[in-house]
């Protein structure tokens, strides 16, 4: 199979999906591997670095004319759009059920669209999400940290406190991957931490990792009510697979928060948690709305381009080599996790958490994908 690798254009973004490891690995299984002229530049690799592995370094053009199987970090932008041919297959975080316009993009193109967000194994857990979570958990807490400060327009605190002085208060939305480490994080610099989350078996196992050192709540409205209320800072990592995040903190929570607190959601990649929250860059990451500071940078991760990338291809290689060895349909039937992560294909709509964001119907992936794939 040929496989192409794009240099990511979103702004701010460092990732690229493959390193040249994964290179290798694909190499020796026998498939053509092409990666953009200087794709990973922004994560420390040379177009030698990647031609050492047997990569093909060439233009975006070619990759878009020749690749049978795209592999991305982010989601195609609208400049992007008209590149693509008809049926390619994409794979990459693809966030439809924020994004009805992409969605429709996806599907007048037939494209077969692969989420790394909706891979999800038979545990239920989501593999390819996870190291990209863990990465956004632990930095939205330096984030938050930094914004705190008064050169920010924060409440001029230090997150762990001084002796005779008390540490901020952190409040996280969500007990998963993201919020969990946000926690650990948090908690490591002395904060003081609360974690909200609606499975009281998630709640029991928090409780048991962090040894009583973060207090632990059923979330519902009037806790969350509660908690903006005392938060310094208010972290959003509120995940439903597919699914646009929910809207669990309102406007009116938000005005009662105390001044330069700061919120960052982790949620935005899939529509935010935070009513007042909107996307923001790594050029420009917040802006204040009810003297309360707002981040919604959607990829975090590509802070830090290296460490990302490296973690997203330990992730996501494994089911790139299943796809490109035996084909994506047989792949998906071999294993169900890959299934889960076939979210559009010929014109329809497979996962059913994006058809209802949008009241649309869905149809079973191996009624839909062509036979040859």
């Amino acid at each position: 199979m040929i496989i192409g690798v794009l240099k990511e254009i979103k702004a701010g973004e460092n990732r690229i999906a493959l390193s040249p490891a994964g290179v290798r690995s694909l190499r020796l299984d026998g498939h053509r591997v092409l990666v953009e002229t200087d794709g990973g530049s922004g994560s420390g690799f040379s177009n030698d670095d990647y031609a050492a592995e047997g990569a093909g370094i060439c233009t975006a053009g070619d990759i878009y004319g020749k690749a049978e199987l795209i592999v991305k970090v982010k989601e195609p932008l609208e400049e992007e759009w008209p590149l693509y041919r008809k049926g390619q297959v994409l794979f990459t975080y693809l966030h439809l059920a924020s994004s009805e316009a992409l969605t429709r993009w996806l599907l007048e193109k037939k494209i077969v669209g692969i989420a790394y967000e909706t891979v999800e194994d038979r545990d239920g857990l989501l593999p390819l999400l996870t190291p990209m979570s863990e990465v956004a958990g632990r930095m939205s807490v330096q984030l938050a940290a930094r914004f705190l400060e008064k050169t920010w327009g924060g409440r001029g605190i230090l997150l762990s406190g001084v002796p005779g002085v008390p540490p901020a208060e952190v409040v996280i939305l969500g007990g998963g991957i993201a919020g969990v480490n946000a926690a650990k994080v948090a908690v490591g610099q002395g904060a003081h931490v609360t974690i909200l989350d609606v499975r009281h078996e998630r709640l029991k196992y928090i409780d048991d990792i962090f040894h009583g050192t973060v207090i632990t709540l059923y979330s519902n409205p009037y806790m969350i009510e509660k908690a903006t209320g005392y938060a310094d800072v208010l972290i959003g990592a509120v995940l439903i697979t597919g699914a646009r995040a929910p809207v669990l903190v309102t406007e009116d929570m938000v005005c009662r928060m105390k001044p330069g607190s700061v919120i960052v959601d982790i949620s935005i990649d899939q529509g935010g948690s935070v009513e007042t929250i909107r996307p923001t860059t790594h050029a420009d990451p917040i802006y204040t709305l009810h003297n309360v500071i707002h981040c919604g940078v959607p990829n975090i991760p590509a802070a830090v381009p290296r460490t990302s990338t490296f973690a997203l291809t330990n992730a996501t290689l494994p089911y790139i080599r299943a796809i490109a060895d035996k084909g994506l349909r047989q792949a998906a039937l071999e294993n169900d996790a890959i299934a889960c992560g076939i979210n559009c294909a010929a014109g329809k709509l497979i996962h059913p958490a994006v058809a209802a964001a949008f009241g649309m119907d869905n149809a079973p992936w191996h009624e839909v994908l062509p036979l040859k794939f």
